[in-house]
């Protein structure tokens, strides 16, 4: 009778354990799959902006040509290049190189937010430089991600709502947050990051790269 009991207490103790295990299993699953639907309704409005952002930037280098060569510059170096996946934009404006891409979404994220919960989104980053040079050695996604963040002029968070607005962060005022309405984010995104870059003076170097004796 005793081994019959000892069976029977075994028995409820491995219940209860797999009980617990399912119960909290269905909570992370449950957690990570509303995760994963709306990483993925984002991606698709993340998608759709940013073949309309190639669209707007093939425009932009148009003007930008005309606009130049009305003043007698040549328009040799305004140019728009992008892969066929439509993942990478780079773009040159004379002496300014700038990139636009989508490849800095490797797994569901999220952008903080103080006093809301984390909201789900897919993240257009503009860097300066182009990306493809930039890139080159880059041996994983760790890596891709820290040039990036080390070349970022600004990115763009597509929620997975379309009637949310897109949020703007511009690096050098310190992430401080912009508000677009999706519809217009594929225009007023890369208009801005032009802004930004363009607008912007490169100095003068100053200092010795190496050193040499003066007689």
């Amino acid at each position: 009778m005793t081994g019959n009991f000892e069976n029977f207490d075994s028995t409820e103790a491995s219940f209860r354990k797999s009980s617990v295990i399912q119960e909290r299993v269905n909570l992370v699953s449950t957690h990570m799959y509303k995760q994963f639907l709306e990483y993925q309704r984002a991606s698709v409005n993340g998608d759709e902006i940013f073949v309309k952002m190639i669209n707007n930037l093939q425009e932009i280098v148009s003007s930008m040509k005309m606009a130049f060569s009305s003043r007698g510059v040549t328009a040799q170096n305004i140019s728009l290049d992008y892969d066929s996946q439509k993942t990478v934009v780079v773009m040159n404006i004379l002496w300014n190189k700038m990139s636009f891409t989508t490849r800095c979404n490797f797994s569901p994220q999220a952008l903080y937010r103080e006093n809301n919960l984390p909201l789900t989104s897919m993240r257009i980053m503009a860097i300066k430089g182009d990306y493809n040079e930039l890139m080159k050695g880059v041996k994983d996604n760790n890596e891709e991600m820290g040039r990036l963040l080390d070349n970022e002029v600004a990115s763009l968070y597509i929620p997975a709502e379309q009637t949310q607005n897109a949020i703007f962060k511009v690096k050098n005022l310190s992430n401080r947050e912009f508000f677009l309405p999706q519809l217009d984010a594929a225009k007023e995104f890369p208009l801005k990051v032009i802004e930004v870059i363009c607008g912007d003076v490169v100095h003068h170097e100053e200092g010795t790269r190496k050193s040499f004796n003066i007689v």
